[in-house]
């Protein structure tokens, strides 16, 4: 999905949650660790009911309840685990916000493809307007949304002006 590497983290996306449940008066039970683990398993843009398929595919016979991963997705962005990214489909999207880099995206409106970058003049110019302005930045995201490379071809088999009458 992304070129991106992963950062280095002090402690794992489990033990953050944990942390983050115990400031909120609430303990890590069997679901919420099952959907933090399948959350991590691999670096994938989300939404809550792939997650939900991505559970039920499970082959130990765990099982969570979907009201249980949709309260968890919210305290999971709230942990600052997470993000939502973008909306596909009229779906949030979600992708890690912990051990891994800050990017922007480009999102397809065609195929809706989402392609990550990073690009470090970006993040130079946010500095500056922000400086000039007197304004502390704790974070951003940008998002631009157009046409990918393969949306924008022409089509290669183009009927002639000739066909269409």
């Amino acid at each position: 999905m992304s070129d991106l590497e992963s950062v280095s983290v002090a402690i794992s996306p489990k033990e953050k949650y944990r942390e983050y449940l115990a400031t909120q008066r609430l303990r890590m039970t069997r679901e919420r660790s099952i959907i933090v683990e399948e959350v991590f398993a691999s670096h994938e843009h989300f939404d809550a009911d792939q997650l939900i398929q991505r559970l039920d595919q499970r082959s130990d016979g765990k099982r969570v309840s979907r009201s249980t991963v949709y309260r968890s997705i919210k305290q999971l962005e709230d942990a600052g685990l997470i993000r939502k990214v973008a909306r596909q489909d009229d779906r949030d999207l979600y992708e890690h916000d912990y051990g891994y880099p800050q990017h922007d995206h480009l999102i397809c409106k065609k195929c809706g493809e989402l392609t990550e970058f990073h690009n470090e003049q970006i993040k130079e110019i946010l500095d500056t307007v922000a400086r000039e302005l007197g304004f502390r930045i704790e974070s951003h995201r940008l998002e631009a949304h157009g046409l990918c490379k393969d949306c924008c071809r022409r089509p290669q088999d183009r009927p002639s002006k000739l066909n269409l009458i």
